[in-house]
This record gives C-alpha cells, sequence and structure tokens, in this order.
C-alpha cells in the first residue's frame, strides 16, 4: 500500500498549507541503518516461474526428503504427541533439549569430534546458528574472513550486522592457506578487526570443493597463531560420495573452531534442528542470544528428532541419502560433459549438492538467467555468493533434488542457451554487464 505524506509550504499570503506526495515506504527514515543493506534478491522473482513443473530447477539445495521413510516419521510424530505431548508442545531450555544434545555428540564423533553436550546450542537450523555468532562477535565494520564464493545466506547475516566481508582465494582443494595467511597479515597490519574466519571446509556451498587434509592442518595452525576464531559451517560432512567422513575442523582444535552442524540435510530441514559446539564462554553468549531470540527452541521439533535418532537406523538412511545424491550428481557431471562447450568448466564434488560452474569468457551468469527460465531451466547466478559484485562468470548448479532423467534435461536445455549465447557474443562482441555490489536476501529457494 502506498502511504500519503504532506509537506508543510507556505501559500503567497503566508499561511502554512499541506504539499501531497507519496513513497512507497513511509517508515523508510526510522529503519536503523543495517536495514538499509537487507534486500530482497534480484532473481527471487524468477524463481516463482522455476517453481512451475516443466522448468527443470537446478538452483535450490532441497534435500530430496522423499526418500524418507515418511510413512514411519508419520508414526513417530504422532507417538510422540500420544506419549509425551505436555512436555512436546510447552516450552523448553533456551540451550536445548539435554538428550538431544548428547545425541549431537554421537552424530558429531562421526567426524572425529569429541565433546561434551554441556558445549552445545541447539538452534533453529545452522541458519540461526550463523545469525546469533555474528550477533554476538561483530560490530558494524568488523571484518569477517570466508572462501569466495561462500553461502549466500551467510552473506545475507553478514550484511544484515553491517560486517566488512574479505573473501579468500579457493581452488579445487578448497580454502588456499597462503592467501589466507597474506591476507590476515594486511588486514592486521593495516589494523583492522578480524573477529572470525567461515568456512564451509567439506563439500562447499556453492563450490562444491572441499578442503584438503593437508591443508585442514595448514588453516588451523594459520588461525591459531594469528588469534582469529574459526566458524566450522559443515551441513553436508556426512553426505560424502566415497569413503568415510572428513575429519572436522574442530576435532583438531576444540578452542578455536565453533562447529555449526543441521539435521536439514541428513534428516529434513522442515524440523528446522541445528546446533553450535563452542568453547564455554562463547557457548554461554550464545544461549543468552538464543534466549533474547526465541525464548526457547520448539520442544516438539527437538523431541521428535531426538525420537528418530533413538529409534530408526539413521545411519543407513544417510547411506541411502548418499547413493541417492550420488547417482545425481553422476548424472550432472556426465551431462555436462557430453553437452557443454569445451571452456565452459565446473569443478566436481565428491560430496554435497553443488556443481560450480564457470562460463565461457563474455558470458554473464545473472544475464542469462531470464533467457534460460523462458527455456525452462533454472540456476542460481554466481553474484549472489559473493559480497563484492564478483562472480559475474559463475553459477551455481544444483543436483540434489531434480530426478536424473530431469537433470540430463536441465543441462540440455542449458547447453542450448548457453550456445545461442555464444553465437551472439562472436557475433556482436561482449557487452558490459550491470553491475551488483552488495548481497542479496536469500529465499530458501537459493540456500
Amino acid at each position: 500500500m502506498t502511504r500519503r505524506w504532506t509537506v508543510p509550504q507556505e501559500s503567497d499570503h503566508g499561511q502554512t498549507v499541506a504539499a501531497q506526495g507519496s513513497r512507497i515506504d513511509a517508515y523508510v527514515d526510522r529503519y536503523a541503518a543495517r536495514a538499509t543493506g537487507m534486500v530482497a534478491s534480484e532473481v527471487r522473482a524468477l524463481f516463482a516461474v522455476a517453481s512451475r513443473p516443466e522448468v527443470v530447477s537446478l538452483a535450490g539445495g532441497m534435500p530430496y526428503v522423499t526418500a524418507l521413510p515418511l510413512d514411519i516419521v508419520g508414526e513417530l510424530v504422532a507417538d510422540l504427541v500420544a506419549r509425551r505431548g505436555p512436555v512436546a508442545l510447552q516450552y523448553g531450555s533456551g540451550q536445548g533439549d539435554p538428550h538431544l544434545r548428547e545425541q549431537i555428540c554421537d552424530v558429531m564423533r562421526m567426524e572425529g569430534i569429541e565433546a561434551n553436550s554441556d558445549d552445545v546450542v541447539v538452534t533453529v537450523g545452522s541458519q540461526q546458528a550463523l545469525d546469533l555468532i555474528t550477533r554476538i562477535f561483530i560490530d558494524p565494520g568488523d571484518v569477517i574472513l570466508t572462501e569466495g564464493p561462500s553461502y549466500v545466506g551467510a552473506l545475507g547475516t553478514f550484511a544484515a550486522y553491517q560486517a566488512k566481508v574479505v573473501h579468500i582465494a579457493m581452488d579445487d582443494e578448497g580454502i588456499i592457506p597462503e592467501s589466507l595467511a597474506q591476507t590476515i597479515y594486511a588486514l592486521k597490519t593495516a589494523g583492522a578487526p578480524i573477529k572470525f574466519l567461515y568456512t564451509i571446509p567439506t563439500f562447499q556451498n556453492p563450490a562444491g570443493v572441499t578442503l584438503n587434509t593437508a591443508r585442514r592442518q595448514q588453516v588451523l595452525d594459520i588461525c591459531q597463531r594469528a588469534d582469529v576464531l574459526i566458524v566450522e559451517d559443515n551441513p553436508y560432512g556426512l553426505l560424502g560420495f566415497d569413503g568415510e567422513p572428513m575429519r572436522a575442523l574442530r576435532a583438531d582444535n576444540a578452542d578455536g573452531v565453533v562447529y555449526l552442524g543441521s539435521f536439514s540435510k541428513t534428516l529434513a530441514p522442515g524440523f528446522r534442528v541445528g546446533w553450535a559446539l563452542a568453547p564455554h564462554a562463547i557457548r554461554d553468549k550464545l544461549v543468552l542470544a538464543m534466549e533474547s531470540a526465541v525464548l526457547s527452541h520448539s520442544s516438539f521439533t527437538q523431541l521428535a528428532v531426538g525420537q528418530y535418532l533413538a529409534t530408526q537406523p539413521w545411519r543407513e538412511q544417510i547411506k541411502v541419502f548418499r547413493e541417492l545424491y550420488r547417482e545425481r550428481r553422476d548424472a550432472m557431471i556426465s551431462s555436462l560433459e557430453a553437452l557443454m562447450p569445451a571452456d565452459f568448466t565446473w569443478t566436481r564434488p565428491s560430496g554435497g549438492f553443488f556443481v560450480w560452474a564457470t562460463l565461457p569468457e563474455g558470458l554473464d551468469s545473472k544475464a542469462l538467467l531470464p533467457r534460460a527460465v523462458s527455456e525452462r531451466v533454472a540456476f542460481v547466478p554466481g553474484t549472489g555468493f559473493y559480497a563484492d559484485g564478483g562472480g559475474s562468470r559463475h553459477m551455481r548448479l544444483s543436483y540434489c533434488y531434480p530426478e536424473p532423467d530431469r537433470i540430463r534435461e536441465g543441462v540440455r536445455r542449458l547447453a542450448g542457451v548457453i550456445e545461442q549465447e555464444l553465437r551472439l557474443r562472436d557475433t556482436f562482441g561482449t557487452g558490459a554487464a550491470v553491475g551488483h555490489i552488495g548481497v542479496d536476501t536469500p529465499g530458501p529457494d537459493l540456500a
């Protein structure tokens, strides 16, 4: 609704009259400064179209929850209400259900983490954990280091708290330690306050790459020497396609790493249950921040997840997800190899949900998206994964949700769009794309 507003003006006779005008947001002058950076993603409107069944969406990072035994989950929830309804439907602890926190420690043990449940804080997905961490550490202008590219949801949170994000270079083996060390040295020399390094070391979103074992130790050593806290976000760590899970950074440094986990990818995002494992002092601040935000997490969803872990073969279910996503990864990679031009390149993930692709010189992924949607295929442009407007030649392709045949068809359609753009480029040359500075606020369809 457009609100009317008046500006007092003086008439020819010296009387004050009101001049009328209009503006979309009558409260624009009243918002906090940090709200000015909260803008909706420019591509979100396109995903209303992309959600139509005739469009193959290679965009959203939605887990394939249909692979769960939904009848059993339904029975489990019904039993929970019947047996423990008065507890499940009541307020709970701001730190989270004690039994679930013990079960979370069992889950983390698969990645080499030995932890005390008292250091775990249950959150509304790991996204809330990100928000709480940023809230307790960041003043406007403080520096957060992160890979380039990085998770769009994290960048949106960092922007909301007016942090300065500095990207660290990465390659197919993850974050480059030399780049990290050089950046830390330059920032400290300039007197810039570095609050933490945010990293997704395993099957990274959006790049799909994994920090190798040698580099993990190097990153830990560099940050320990420089007294830089590490925030390790690990939603995909158990979804590897080959071998055992990678050893988490937190497993080798209990005091210098805050570990974020989630059941969104290994169970279902609808439960909205995640957690943070933090050193004692940080844990205390997280609990206070959690209580001020929501009083307490949902007892119902916590107890439902806890009952699932206690009664169901959840490790076997993770294996089901791993095989399912492996098949879809293979469908995407083989289709890219068969159909894309030689100068279109991509990463080869060994787990997780995403492929990070680089367009041929002269093509812009954000400009390409509307044309792709018109050809009934969607992806996420690379600009959403950089705080500084970079990534215009990149795109994130997700293979987690569509069936393999749909993935192949989606890649076929995307290849056709790219071939058409290359013909236009070769005929008319490259044009300057409209710049994009700042972080779009993501929706769940972009996560």
